[in-house]
């Protein structure tokens, strides 16, 4: 499938979604998540992709947030198809089984940021800037900020960003647990794809397990998140990755993990 507001790659397992509209900073419109959203069904689709990584094109911004020109026409119906919209497809992106990691090489402001909250975890450029300044237009974030960034960095951090819509820098950002690496930004991609490619190495069986686990084991008691675990470590063993990972260990070689998902 062709698209003019992104690009799909894969390779060596691993789908890169780019966003591409380099002219507007890679603003978020219809069109665009539209893209994004048939382009993520494509990726789930694909048991070749193991780990999907974004970004965005040009040397400005992964996502500079929606596009005003679009919002400044918006009355409140339009605004809630916009905002529930943005919610269905980064809800998509938040739960694809693979792992996905947000390359952000510029600015990720508003619906930017909220796509990255909702990858996995976040590699930023030394250039970067992050933020919901949705404030200052006289609106909140709309596609999940008020509800991902306080479960990510606590409360009255996200409190203090969202009320005052303050930008802020990559190592900011990785020193309140927002990001988890700052990079240069000639090496950001080649540090993304090293650990994308240490993930895709993986099985895909344990992989999946993992982000299940995590993911749904946060939204109940600690008791529940842990009886999830014991059921998603048992299924593991239905895999053939896990007696070629313990096997590999004893016989002191690197595993090779293939074992096919039966969906």
């Amino acid at each position: 499938m062709s698209y003019e507001n992104i690009i799909l790659d894969v390779s060596e397992g691993i789908g890169t979604i780019t966003f591409n509209r380099p002219k507007a900073l890679n603003a978020l419109n219809q069109a665009l998540l539209k893209e994004f959203s048939d382009a993520l069904d494509a990726v789930s689709r694909d048991e070749e992709i193991r780990v999907l990584v974004l970004t965005g094109a040009g040397e400005k911004a992964f996502v500079a947030g929606a596009d005003i020109t679009d919002l400044a026409t918006f009355n409140a119906l339009s605004a809630r198809y916009f905002s529930g919209t943005g919610h269905g497809v980064i809800g998509k992106l938040q739960e694809l089984a693979i792992p996905v990691v947000a390359a952000v090489n510029g600015f990720a402001l508003g619906g930017g940021s909220e796509i990255a909250l909702a990858c996995d975890f976040i590699y930023a450029s030394e250039t970067a800037t992050l933020g919901l300044p949705e404030i200052t237009l006289g609106i909140i974030p709309g596609f999940g900020g008020t509800q991902r960034l306080p479960r990510l960095i606590g409360r009255n951090m996200a409190k203090e960003l969202i009320f005052t819509g303050r930008m802020i820098t990559a190592e900011e950002a990785m020193t309140i647990g927002m990001v988890n690496r700052v990079c240069p930004p000639e090496a950001l991609m080649g540090e993304v794809m090293e650990t994308a490619r240490k993930m895709a190495s993986m099985g895909k069986v344990a992989l999946r397990a993992a982000k299940m686990a995590v993911g749904r084991g946060l939204d109940v008691s600690l008791a529940n998140g842990c009886a999830l675990e014991i059921d998603a470590f048992s299924l593991c063993f239905a895999s053939e990755d896990a007696g070629e990972g313990t096997t590999a260990f004893l016989e002191k070689r690197k595993a090779v993990f293939k074992a096919p998902l039966n969906r």
